[in-house]
């Protein structure tokens, strides 16, 4: 009996030849896949425990003797033996299994190797909880040192078989493996299990053998020995397939079959090959079936637009966004496409758009063309940013470059005809349409305006029209011109809509005015002519002074009483009638019936001069009413073909002379007892066009010279071409500047003497303080 001094533990000595036998029948037990008590598995638990404390076989222990063992003075830990016969055992093992498989091909193979791999990877499982006490304390020791080659029980188990049966049976187990995935493209049932226990074994034979199992499988295996070989057998496949499949069906049934693939692919990996391989399979597939076949989609795209198919560029959307750059030549053809449907539906509008009467049909054709196109994105390009940005470019160039401003020489007509049709809309008519439905066109209409280049001349012509609406109080609804207001302001800004929205508080404001001047003719009695005014502020108008004309006697007295009230309430303001926007009616008595005549203050000028006598030669009205001849000639013209007045010289205004007598027509008939005559003259329409571009043009010229101020202010010094290019893109949300028009504008500002010329310096400019 050991004394305590020499064994202080009371640890036996035990020689491996001890218990292997007993170990070895136990172990062989397990690899049999024979059942085992708990009572016979705690044996050969206990038997490796006692090995691995055993206190004299100090010399296997492997402790270097410079080195104190990790528990100096207790047990010292061995296992270096047991270790050696178990790795000898699992390779005896292995050999034998080896042979069975050997000659096997095909399934027999797969099923042969799953079969054996499932079972020696549960009973390596085992064995590694047996000898959990050497991988606790010797095995880790040895790694700790840094001992290559040694390994946890389990681990063992899986180089073991790595080095013994995987690489001698490898290339027929996936050559099996990949013969069975074919047959299942080709359409057959395979049974998935028997691949899904390969790709497992594989997986898990990739251990990291530097860190043991800590990070999880490095997939080495897996990779080189498997999804290399996979991926190459996909890419043959695959080329073959498609090159066979176009040449016997359209590129719309390729489309649908590819993305049947690419799904079918995707399924493959989640049900038995590793989540690792999809991104790589992914892109092998998509190279094959889409990337090497794209100049076919490209020439199918335009057929597809031109049919409608909107399913199929769909399918062909979401299968070129699968390649890096596959969009981009899909973008440009839609560009042009969309590009020549509305320069086609514009051409074919020709005449009727370029009437400034009828812009109705130009513009409703863009907003076709603008519904169609954003069908396409709804349905098949999924809103896509590039695609977005394509239609944004065409319809920018058919917009403000088609036949009819080609036809009309000016690249202004898109916002000129977008006004007017705004226009058609908002003014009073018999076939205004319902409040939703003019909220619907009016969202449309902003769609186009996004479009146009040149949004001050928009502007412009909007708020003339918007000006005669509301001195005419010819608007269809307050609401809807306050909505259109603000759906300007919110893509413009404020200071683009500041004047339009001036222009309703003058309204209010007028009609205040109006109560208090009544009030103020009843107070003094001398309310004798319905006579309303409209006082508007000459900075937010676009109204330009009347020509010379002489107020009748009727409506003198009441122009002098609101003059003098006026400055009575506003001392120091100055008041410019602007007669050829005024209006008024007259009631008859020399006809059969008694008519109420609506008519511009000039027509009644005219009229109120028969009140005296019954004709009158055009040089007397001229006289009297000091109205130009050229103007009065119009105003005569429509009274002439109204049938009011009567020339026996003439039938119509191209034969009157100054010296032509004009006569009242007694006998004058119409079915209507309220007639409008204030029907607008030729001369002033076209006056009016040109004014407002003449306006247009100025107006852009002080804009380029404040943008040019600004700039060279905060830069101080500045080159031509970089200062040409800030000021494009500061105004380019207004309208696109004409360099030639910049280079005259820097001309002015250094005469001016806001800039000069740096000497020594060629094209450069600084700033003047």
């Amino acid at each position: 009996m050991a004394t305590r001094g020499a064994n202080p533990h009371g640890l036996r000595q035990i020689n491996l030849d001890e218990i292997w036998d007993d170990l070895k029948e136990g172990i062989q037990h397990v690899y049999n896949q024979q059942s085992m008590s708990k009572q016979r598995y705690m044996e050969l638990y206990t038997h490796v425990y006692n090995y691995c404390t055993s206190v004299h076989q100090q010399s296997q222990s492997r402790v270097p003797k410079q080195k104190k063992a990790p528990n100096q003075g207790g047990a010292q830990f061995v296992g270096h033996e047991l270790y050696k016969r178990l790795k000898e055992f699992l390779k005896s093992y292995l050999l034998n299994m080896q042979k069975d498989g050997a000659d096997l091909m095909d399934e027999s193979v797969l099923r042969f190797y799953s079969s054996r791999w499932e079972d020696y990877r549960f009973s390596s499982k085992v064995l590694n909880g047996v000898c959990a006490y050497l991988n606790r304390h010797w095995v880790r020791r040895e790694c700790d040192e840094g001992r290559k080659g040694i390994y946890e029980i389990y681990q063992l188990a899986l180089v073991t078989w790595r080095e013994h049966l995987f690489r001698p049976l490898n290339k027929q187990v996936t050559n099996a493996v990949l013969r069975l995935i074919e047959r299942e493209r080709n359409g057959e049932t395979i049974n998935t299990r028997l691949v899904s226990g390969v790709i497992q074994c594989y997986v898990e034979l990739g251990l990291n053998e530097e860190e043991q199992s800590s990070k999880g499988p490095a997939l080495t295996v897996y990779k080189q020995y498997f999804e290399s070989v996979f991926l190459e057998d996909t890419e043959r496949f695959y080329t073959a397939e498609s090159v066979e499949f176009l040449r016997e069906n359209p590129v719309t049934e390729y489309m649908k079959k590819a993305e049947a693939r690419l799904l079918e692919e995707q399924r493959r990996v989640n049900v038995y090959l590793h989540e690792s391989t999809q991104d790589e399979l992914a892109r092998k597939c998509e190279q094959v079936l889409i990337e090497k076949h794209l100049d076919i989609f490209y020439a199918e795209f335009q057929n597809l637009l031109n049919d409608d198919k909107n399913e199929d560029l769909g399918r062909m959307y979401s299968l070129g966004s699968r390649i890096p750059d596959g969009l981009v030549q899909l973008r440009t053809l839609l560009e042009n496409h969309i590009c020549y449907q509305g320069l086609n539906a514009l051409e074919k509008c020709g005449e009727q758009a370029y009437n400034v009467s009828t812009p109705a049909s130009y513009v409703i054709i863009i907003i076709f063309v603008s519904k169609m196109c954003n069908y396409y994105f709804i349905m098949s390009f999924k809103n896509d940013a590039g695609f977005v940005a394509a239609l944004d470019k065409a319809f920018g160039k058919f917009i403000n470059s088609n036949a009819v401003t080609k036809q009309a020489q000016a690249s202004s007509k898109s916002p000129e005809l977008l006004a007017r049709y705004c226009d058609s809309l908002l003014k009073k008519s018999s076939k205004n349409p319902e409040e939703a439905e003019l909220e619907d066109i009016l969202n449309s209409v902003m769609v186009v305006f996004k479009y146009i280049e040149d949004k001050d001349v928009f502007q412009k012509f909007y708020a003339n029209m918007l000006a005669k609406r509301l001195v005419q109080h010819n608007s269809a609804s307050d609401d809807a011109e306050a909505s259109m207001i603000s759906k300007l302001k919110q893509a413009c800004g404020f200071e683009y809509t500041s004047k339009l929205q001036r222009m309703f508080q003058d309204i209010g404001v007028s009609k205040d005015l109006n109560d208090k001047f009544k009030a103020h003719l009843a107070n003094t009695g001398s309310l004798d002519l319905d006579f309303t005014i409209q006082v508007l502020s000459s900075g937010s108008w676009p109204f330009q002074q009347s020509w010379t004309f002489s107020l009748p006697a009727e409506m003198e007295k009441s122009h002098q009483r609101f003059t003098t009230f006026y400055s009575s309430q506003h001392s120091g303001r100055k008041l410019h009638w602007l007669y050829h926007k005024s209006k008024g009616e007259l009631v008859t008595n020399c006809f059969k019936n008694r008519y109420t005549l609506q008519a511009s203050t000039y027509q009644m000028g005219v009229l109120l001069m028969f009140n005296t006598a019954d004709s009158y030669t055009v040089e007397q009205i001229q006289e009297q009413t000091q109205l130009k001849m050229e103007l009065l000639i119009q105003v005569l013209g429509i009274l002439l073909k109204t049938k009011l007045l009567l020339c026996d010289t003439c039938e119509d205004v191209s034969g009157l002379e100054p010296s032509s007598v004009l006569k009242l027509f007694f006998g004058y008939k119409n079915k209507k007892l309220r007639v409008n005559i204030n029907v607008p003259m030729k001369t002033e329409q076209r006056n009016e066009q040109e004014q407002t571009h003449k306006y247009i043009e100025e107006d852009r010229k002080l804009l380029i010279q404040a943008a040019i101020v600004r700039i060279m202010k905060m830069r101080k010094m500045l080159k031509h071409q970089p200062l040409l290019a800030e000021v494009l893109s500061q105004l380019s949300s207004r309208f696109k500047p004409r360099v030639p028009t910049i280079k005259k504008c820097i001309d002015i500002l250094i005469e001016k003497e806001y800039l000069e010329r740096v000497e020594g310096e060629k094209d450069t400019y600084a700033y003047l303080a």
